[in-house]
């Protein structure tokens, strides 16, 4: 008789045992689906949609297509200096001046710039890389920026820049794939490093949507 109870305890502790194994395995199983609702309900509020960027070569009228902004940022002067300089320059109409036009270009401009600090050198360096035939549909060196619209809630919450790009001598437009009533604010930096002059250093939302 007490082989026969402690067997029914033991069956009976099984049982106890598995029931509750089973509940535990349901109220895993039954867990998934909340955590997976919650994934792609983040997912459906928060999104990234990419920037586009258009223009940003545009040049004075009074520089008649020289990306004045840009040479004279990378020379470490102001555009003015620098057109105060290009005033003494004759260019040659084919795009080909003479060696004595050449000689005497560039002793106009070394006059002028020369008193900042601009070298022979780093004139030509510059001058090299900026230089352009617009009659043949060139344009200077210049690489896109790109980045994207952090977006939640169908608003725009942040604006990250991924690649700064170069050579914009004006702020380019910038529009969020999608969205493209967002206004938006463009930045850019100057300077003398070649790899980074006119370069999109911010991009903001401005106006009403800013503030909401």
């Amino acid at each position: 008789m007490l082989s026969q109870k402690r067997n029914r305890i033991v069956v009976l502790l099984l049982a106890a045992a598995l029931a509750g194994g089973g509940a535990w395995i349901y109220q895993t199983q039954g867990s998934a689906p909340a955590a997976t609702e919650e994934k792609e309900g983040k997912d459906v509020a928060q999104r990234k949609l990419p920037l586009t960027f258009t223009g940003g070569h545009d040049t004075d009228p009074q520089d008649r297509g020289r990306p004045v902004v840009l040479v004279a940022a990378a020379l470490g002067v102001k555009p003015e200096v620098f057109r105060e300089a290009f005033r003494g320059v004759t260019p040659a109409r084919d795009g080909k001046p003479t060696p004595e036009q050449a000689r005497a270009n560039k002793a106009a401009l070394m006059k002028v710039l020369a008193p900042y600090g601009v070298t022979n050198e780093r004139l030509d360096e510059v001058s090299d890389y900026y230089r352009y035939q617009p009659q043949r549909g060139e344009l200077w060196k210049v690489t896109a920026a790109r980045g994207y619209a952090l977006v939640e809630q169908g608003k725009v919450r942040q604006v990250v820049v991924t690649e700064a790009g170069s050579g914009y001598s004006a702020p380019p437009r910038a529009t969020v794939q999608g969205m493209e009533a967002v206004p938006l604010k463009v930045t850019l930096h100057f300077g003398k490093d070649l790899k980074k002059n006119g370069s999109v250093a911010a991009v903001e939302v401005v106006g009403a949507e800013a503030e909401k």
